[in-house]
């Protein structure tokens, strides 16, 4: 399938996975629906692409508000007529020790990392089942199959996630022809880690920094794989990671 005039929603696509991918679909002539907090990065990214000959639309909004993500769907129809795809890429990773009761970060990932899922998906699912067809990504997580010290919280949104899209995948593609994808990255070099408040692990990262870890560009590459099957193909799960990471 050739992405040209196909129509996606990325969220957090102000920056890393999210703004890569919003590149690599541009440029393939799909046109992308720019979503997160951040409504000045995401009008640089929509400048940057609209320079090399892209479509870009920014809405900005936030994935654990049901109405602001329906405001993206309502912008995105008003604008292109009808959704071909969502890539449910928004996420945080504020890793800590669960002695340290850091409660609130815990419920910050609920919130972004699954709540913010579940709400794209029930946003697009109405035009999806009314086209017969259409593709759910979720950014799921290498973390999904193993526990790693102070990923606990963080570990089980992203296995919620892994789920989640083979539910969906299961109850969707058979009956509508609504192709799924988990995508599972290992380390990426974004800013991820920049939401990591409890020291000792902070000092435990500092172990990985001679791993040459995945760029952005790498995880698009095979967000962009996993769309651009035929549609009898449904690739169910891409489980990509550094050469180095164990």
């Amino acid at each position: 399938m050739k992405l040209e005039n196909k129509v996606f929603i990325i969220t957090g696509a102000s920056s890393g996975i999210g703004k890569a991918t919003a590149k690599k679909f541009a440029e393939n002539g799909a046109k992308v629906v720019l979503t997160a907090r951040s409504e000045g990065k995401l009008e640089d990214l929509k400048s940057e692409i609209e320079a090399n000959g892209g479509s870009a639309l920014v809405v900005e909004g936030d994935v654990t508000i049901s109405e602001d993500i329906g405001m993206v769907v309502q912008q995105t129809l008003a604008n292109f007529g009808t959704i071909h795809g969502i890539i449910n890429n928004a996420g945080v990773m504020p890793l800590s020790y669960i002695e340290n009761l850091k409660v609130d970060e815990w419920n910050m990932m609920v919130d972004v990392n699954i709540k913010g899922v579940l709400n794209g998906v029930a946003a697009v699912l109405p035009t999806f089942i009314e086209n017969k067809g259409g593709h759910i990504i979720n950014i799921s997580s290498m973390a999904a199959h193993r526990y790693f010290p102070g990923g606990a919280i963080y570990c089980a949104t992203k296995s919620a996630i892994k789920m989640f899209s083979e539910g969906l995948r299961q109850e969707l593609a058979p009956k509508y022809g609504i192709n799924v994808t988990s995508i599972e990255p290992g380390l990426v070099s974004t800013n991820l880690m920049s939401t990591i408040t409890d020291e000792k692990i902070l000092d435990m990262m500092k172990g990985m920094e001679d791993m040459t870890p995945l760029e952005s560009e790498d995880i698009a590459n095979a967000i962009f794989y996993a769309v651009t099957q035929p549609d009898r193909v449904n690739v169910n799960d891409v489980y990509v990671v550094p050469s180095e990471q164990q």
